[in-house]
């Protein structure tokens, strides 16, 4: 298998992931529904996006601060806990009622949780990581797809989309962060071997990133790697010009790429009216604005990922929450959904 074909199935892996994240999004929406974690009066309030991008915007200067002052522990910490606690969620929420409960929780949350917390401490191999980012990401997708509208969820997708191109293009400062949590090995980057050999415990610095001066690092076999990733659940691509971009021998990409399109869906999913089509598929109400939405965000991924296999630097969520929104408008258009219904208002 030479190296194109090598990183052709590595996108192709990208592209699973996603699907799997957005997929058990959309399973998770009606159960988290059903047990409580609607925690907003009024779901289609613009203003609670306003909250989490500012939320966003506080985490990204204290993550910064971290690195400058040396104590990327907490970060990784705050990471590695907050994988257990979502993934608890998920598991707690979709363990069969004949599992015995501790403490009000299933014991299969609390041993599944405890054992990616373990995972991610002792052994955080790129399965680890995928394992976690995929709990974390369906879990987080499924929980903002109720508590955003439809037109939060548009509200968040666009500044956010703009955000990641100023912090990539303009001040590059989500370069520094993705160049600095590269090297702890957590869960906000997804990681997709182009080799089985390929072991990221020992890639001491897998990605070619920009830190301060936007330098390029080099890979062990002379390739320079795409990252796309700065934990605060948006996140950018950066390939470097120089060498074959072919010679890698990983594809990274940021967690909150998956994540933030995927909010989308699962809020047009669970918000669309009831007279829209759905596809019933097993576990899954499917609506076809959710259907589009979805098939939008896989558009500009593969436009995204073609960059990058080019070696051109590029931010991701532009691209990512363009598709999902462009593929929103045009599935509720042909479900007949009047524009202003469709855009929330």
């Amino acid at each position: 298998m030479n190296q194109r074909t090598r990183a052709a199935a590595a996108a192709v892996g990208v592209g699973v992931i996603f699907l799997a994240i957005q997929l058990a999004a959309l399973a998770l929406v009606d159960p988290f529904k059903g047990a409580g974690y609607q925690t907003v009066e009024n779901p289609g309030d613009p203003t609670n996006s306003v909250v989490y991008i500012v939320a966003v915007l506080v985490a990204t200067g204290l993550m910064l601060a971290a690195f400058k002052f040396d104590v990327e522990w907490a970060i990784r910490a705050m990471i590695v806990l907050s994988g257990g606690y979502i993934s608890m969620i998920v598991l707690d929420t979709i363990a069969p009622a004949a599992i015995p409960s501790v403490a009000g929780l299933s014991t299969l949350a609390l041993v599944g949780a405890a054992g990616i917390v373990i995972g991610l401490l002792v052994y955080p191999e790129w399965w680890v990581i995928d394992t976690a980012g995929v709990f974390m990401g369906a879990g987080a997708a499924g929980l903002f797809g109720i508590t955003f509208g439809v037109l939060p969820a548009l509200v968040l997708l666009t500044v956010l989309a703009v955000y990641d191109a100023i912090s990539v293009y303009g001040t590059e400062h989500m370069l520094t962060l993705a160049s600095g949590v590269m090297d702890l090995k957590i869960p906000v980057v997804l990681v997709v071997p182009l080799s089985l050999s390929y072991t990221f415990l020992d890639d001491e610095q897998p990605a070619s990133v920009g830190g301060e001066d936007d330098a390029a690092t080099p890979t062990a076999d002379g390739g320079d790697e795409s990252v796309d990733g700065d934990g605060t659940d948006e996140g950018d691509e950066h390939a470097d010009e120089a060498g074959d971009p072919l010679d890698r021998d990983a594809l990274f990409i940021g967690l909150g790429d998956a994540v933030i399109p995927a909010v989308l869906v699962a809020s047009a999913a669970f918000f669309t009216p009831g007279s829209v089509p759905t596809f019933d598929l097993p576990l899954i109400a499917l609506t076809l604005p959710a259907a589009t939405a979805m098939v939008g965000t896989f558009v500009g991924l593969a436009v995204l990922l073609s960059m990058v296999l080019k070696g051109r630097a590029h931010a991701g969520l532009p691209l990512l929450n363009g598709g999902a929104i462009g593929g929103y408008l045009v599935g509720s258009l042909v479900a007949g959904v009047p524009v202003l219904t469709a855009l929330g208002l």
